[in-house]
């Protein structure tokens, strides 16, 4: 398991990758109304995982929380990948 901090920093780069690549399809693309969405989505769910860090559940195993949350973030990741290149 990797440190908070470094898990937080990593969360923190996928999401501004997201809202580049969310920019830049509203900009190219052929919706560009549809990017505020996305971008409010990206940034709610940065929040929710960065604050989820700091206070695992109790009564599950540290090992267990985190790879769950991880795993979690990879699948709202990939759902907003797919909204982006639906746009």
């Amino acid at each position: 398991m990797a440190n908070k901090r470094s898990l937080k920093r990593s969360i923190t780069l996928v999401c501004e990758e997201l809202l580049a690549e969310c920019i830049a399809a509203s900009l190219y693309g052929n919706n560009p109304d549809g990017a505020q969405a996305l971008i409010f989505s990206i940034l709610k769910m940065q929040d929710n995982f960065v604050r989820r860090i700091s206070h695992p559940e109790p009564g599950m195993p540290a090992n267990q929380y985190y790879k769950d949350l991880r795993e979690k973030f990879a699948s709202q990741a990939g759902e907003i990948i797919d909204q982006i290149n639906n746009h």
